[in-house]
């Protein structure tokens, strides 16, 4: 039986994106039963859910892309850096718009969890851009891997046409999302890093998937804003 400095050892001598997948396996799972991953999974979402969650993913992303493209030459974040192919702030506004109206920035509601959230992404961009290694990953390819049956899934539900209201789910710069992701995980293992800073990354990977958790957690509490 392999003892826990074996198996920490085995970690850190492969390669980044498998650091993290093992290092946030347990987050992971507890990311996949709140519950609004548990609807999804049921196969059926609520337009408050979906709306709560618009308003939420807007700003964690506003954040997310600022740092990324203020940091766009970092050597950390230069080999990750696809913001034609993942971007995602400007297909959430146009969601937004569609049930909103042109004024949806003055609608936006968001819990407190969401707003530590963003405020972990800004603090990361300015003083540890090495992190944003850890945010991007485990949101777009998040995005990439699920996107295309969470769209089909809140499509059905809400009786959305014509992709309307789903443009979150789309990647119209991404012809084949297993090769990109592909392409993704060896540009993010190409970043060189010292110990130190991989130890780093790794933590950060699971802060992220904790704070991800805890604005699930308080979106079933919100109240999505009137149209």
């Amino acid at each position: 039986m392999e003892t826990i400095e074996k198996k920490q050892t085995a970690i850190m001598d492969s390669e980044l994106s498998e650091q993290i997948k093992a290092a946030t396996k347990d987050s992971h799972v507890r990311a996949e039963n709140t519950e609004l991953m548990l609807s999804y999974q049921r196969g059926r979402v609520s337009l408050r859910q979906y709306q709560l969650l618009l308003c939420s993913l807007y700003k964690i992303y506003e954040a997310l892309e600022d740092a990324l493209d203020t940091n766009a030459s970092h050597e950390a974040v230069a080999p990750i850096y696809f913001p034609q192919e993942l971007a995602r702030l400007e297909s959430i506004g146009k969601d937004l718009e569609y049930f909103y109206g042109q004024s949806w920035r003055e609608k936006l509601t968001v819990p407190d969890a969401t707003l530590r959230y963003a405020q972990r992404l800004r603090e990361v961009g300015r003083d540890h851009p090495e992190y944003l290694v850890a945010h991007a990953y485990t949101r777009y390819l998040g995005d990439l891997s699920g996107g295309q049956v969470l769209g089909r899934i809140t499509q059905k539900s809400l009786g959305l046409k014509n992709g309307e209201g789903l443009s979150f789910f789309s990647f119209p710069g991404v012809s084949s999302p297993n090769l990109f992701k592909q392409l993704y995980r060896s540009r993010m293992n190409s970043v060189e890093l010292t110990e130190e800073q991989r130890h780093g990354v790794l933590r950060e990977a699971v802060t992220a998937f904790e704070l991800n958790i805890q604005m699930m957690k308080r979106l079933k509490r919100s109240r999505a804003p009137r149209p």
